[in-house]
């Protein structure tokens, strides 16, 4: 199927965003980095730890570093914008993206804290947005019991989250069993590819 995906892709005449949510321990780092592999796709995380904005979010979230809610929700929007023009480059010359992770993770975990939603949601207006995202999600005492689960301050279950207009995944199915999945829910959205504008987030098509 990944062949016939990748076919299709051809002829929006770019490269396809994908964005994959979830919290810790749904499988979304694996998805993502399968899915970068069967469509021979860049893959992206946010936060980026690699850059001097992501250094800061990484002693953050691993609890060695205070920050007010607001300052290191800029930081998160900020760390996206660093990679915005790399993207969109990528994109325009025919190259496919997934990320792990996206604006939707930070709005919904700040949104979370009782940040207001629109002030969340303010810095990311503008980032392009992803073609198709998908949000793994399982009930939060399953996910729980998962190695590691709740290593990092925002990887805890009252930051469980809903967005619309997401791909709904279960997480609990098998590695399988998802990727099967995610790749169907992107071959039933190429099928109308009038619907693969590219377009801003929370603005108007480019």
């Amino acid at each position: 199927m990944e062949i016939i995906i990748q076919q299709t892709i051809k002829k929006i005449n770019r490269g396809l965003f994908i964005a994959l949510e979830g919290l810790d321990k749904s499988g979304k780092s694996t998805q993502a980095k399968l899915l970068s592999q069967k469509l021979n796709a860049k893959k992206v995380s946010f936060p980026d730890r690699t850059t001097q904005l992501g250094l800061i979010i990484s002693d953050y979230l691993r609890g060695n570093k205070n920050m007010s809610d607001e300052v290191i929700h800029l930081l998160f929007s900020a760390n996206r914008w660093e990679q915005h023009t790399s993207i969109l480059k990528q994109l325009q010359n025919g190259t496919n993206i997934v990320s792990d992770r996206y604006a939707y993770s930070g709005v919904a975990f700040s949104a979370a804290k009782g940040l207001p939603i629109e002030w969340c949601k303010a810095p990311d207006a503008g980032l392009i947005q992803p073609d198709i995202t998908f949000y793994l999600t399982a009930p939060i005492e399953e996910l729980s019991k998962r190695g590691d689960y709740g290593k990092e301050i925002y990887e805890n279950s009252s930051f469980q989250y809903k967005q619309e207009n997401f791909y709904k995944i279960d997480a609990l199915k098998s590695v399988d069993e998802i990727q099967a999945e995610i790749l169907n829910h992107i071959s039933e959205k190429l099928d109308n590819t009038s619907l693969l504008q590219q377009k801003k987030l929370w603005k108007q098509v480019l």
